[in-house]
C-alpha cells in the first residue's frame, strides 16, 4: 500500500480527518449518540443499549477516547464516558466550516 503523505497536508485537515475515521461506524455513531442523549454513561449501559458483545463496545469507546472525542473516569470496577466538550466543538466547528464552502456551481454534473 501506498504512503499517504499526510505531511503533505494541514494540520487541520489532518485532525478532521482523524474525527471523520473515528466517526466512521454505526456503532460509535450510535454511542455518541446515547451519550449526548443521557449525558454520561457506564459501559454496561452501552451493552444493554447496543446489540454488540461487550468487548466489541468497550473497544468502540477506546477508538472514541483515544482520539479525544470521549472522556472516561474509572469508578471502582466500571469507567464512566462522556463527550469532550472542547473535543466536540472543535469537529463541529471543522465541519461546519467545510460545508460552508460549498457554493453550488452552475454548470456541474
Amino acid at each position: 500500500m501506498g504512503v499517504t503523505k499526510t505531511e503533505n497536508f494541514t494540520s487541520q485537515q489532518n485532525q478532521l480527518a482523524t474525527y471523520a475515521k473515528a466517526l466512521a461506524h454505526p456503532a460509535r455513531i450510535a454511542i455518541i449518540e446515547y451519550l449526548l442523549k443521557n449525558q454520561t454513561c457506564i459501559c454496561g449501559d452501552l451493552v444493554d443499549e447496543l446489540p454488540l458483545a461487550q468487548a466489541t463496545v468497550s473497544q468502540h469507546l477506546k477508538e472514541l477516547k483515544q482520539v479525544g472525542i470521549l472522556k472516561g473516569e474509572v469508578e471502582g470496577t466500571s469507567v464512566c464516558y462522556c463527550l469532550n466538550e472542547q473535543v466536540w466543538n472543535e469537529i463541529k466547528t471543522a465541519l461546519n466550516g467545510l460545508f460552508d464552502l460549498y457554493v453550488p456551481a452552475k454548470n456541474c454534473c
